[in-house]
């Protein structure tokens, strides 16, 4: 079968699309033909830095048919659509673990599938289960225009979030979020952050902030915060590094979350992605959550999708189209 892999090289990483064997599916296990699979920013980084070693499997979302199934398998059987989540995503097949699949909704494209499972698992566990989001709070969104922060403008919404704020570098963003239903964008570029959070909740601040930027917005955001605000950083676009002002975290009662699913077990993997699942499967089958395609490329022209991502002038997910039918789908040919 086709598939990516990271190729090391003394200047860093190149992704390649190579011939191997194709898995089979062990104990609790599914193979999937893949149709589609997106792209993250993790994996640019990653193949980028990779330097040495054995060639790496790449890509952790995926949609496509089951084609068999291992032994103890009970949920899945050929034939059925799913999108899961797991490595090795970006080729003609992949095997997954039977806990991280989920059905693909009637009607749902395949470009539309390969884009839900980890971005939306990932701000799931950032807004929901460490960021503890009820209804009617006030929740900001940092470089609102990645995947992770539509997915997370989305959530916010269907979970019944009171305002939702967005940020971004780019004025000509700032139309298309505000009609993923955001009620304030701030463009930082021009706009002072903490103002305008203030201003849009009469100086009250954001109770929940999910931000993939870092250090160079870090004291602005302890700044936008409420009293008992939670901040769950998820990437540092910006800077891994900045400093805290103490006095502003013990004023407010602040609480600081860190999350990643590098160092989780596969058991606490499966509880994410199923938490997920549990809560967005239905506004995802209703249209009520709906990825945002940026483009797509075919698997064999990896490279320039990952050219593109590192421009940052993508607006949602670049997904990769493994198999023709996934375009045809996704055009609404099929």
């Amino acid at each position: 079968m086709k598939a990516a892999r990271i190729v090391p090289s003394a200047t860093g990483g190149l992704v390649e699309v190579l011939e191997v064997a194709t898995p089979q599916p062990g104990d609790s296990q599914v193979l999937v033909r893949v149709m589609a699979s997106s792209v993250n920013r993790g994996e640019v980084l990653q193949a980028s830095r990779f330097t040495s070693g054995d060639h790496l499997p790449i890509g952790v979302e995926f949609a496509g048919m089951v084609e068999s199934v291992g032994a103890g398998v009970t949920q899945w059987q050929p034939g059925d659509r799913v999108m899961g989540h797991g490595n090795g995503g970006q080729a003609e097949y992949v095997v997954s673990s039977q806990h991280t699949l989920a059905e693909v909704p009637a009607g749902v494209s395949w470009v539309s599938a390969a884009a839900f499972p980890n971005v939306y698992m990932t701000a799931h566990d950032a807004l929901i289960t460490n960021g503890r989001m009820a209804p009617g709070e006030t929740v900001l969104v940092n470089a609102a225009s990645s995947g992770i922060g539509i997915a997370a403008i989305q959530i916010a919404r269907v979970l019944g979030a009171g305002t939702i704020i967005a940020t971004t570098r780019s004025s000509a963003k700032t139309a298309k979020l505000l009609e993923l239903g955001v009620d304030v964008v701030i463009d930082t570029s021009t706009t002072d952050q903490v103002e305008a959070v203030m201003a849009a909740t009469d100086n009250r601040g954001a109770d929940v902030v999910i931000d993939s930027v870092g250090g160079t917005v870090f004291e602005a955001n302890l700044d936008s915060m409420a009293i008992e605000g939670r901040l769950v950083n998820i990437g540092r676009l910006g800077s891994a590094t900045s400093t805290i002002d103490l006095t502003t975290l013990w004023r407010k009662r602040l609480q600081l979350i860190g999350v990643t699913f590098q160092t989780r077990s596969e058991e606490q993997r499966v509880a994410c992605f199923q938490a997920s699942v549990s809560d967005l499967a239905k506004p995802f089958a209703e249209g009520l959550i709906v990825p945002v395609i940026d483009s797509t490329y075919p698997l064999a022209e990896i490279m320039a999708a990952h050219a593109y991502m590192s421009e940052d002038k993508h607006f949602g997910k670049i997904v990769l189209t493994v198999d023709d039918a996934a375009l045809d789908q996704a055009s609404g040919r099929s």
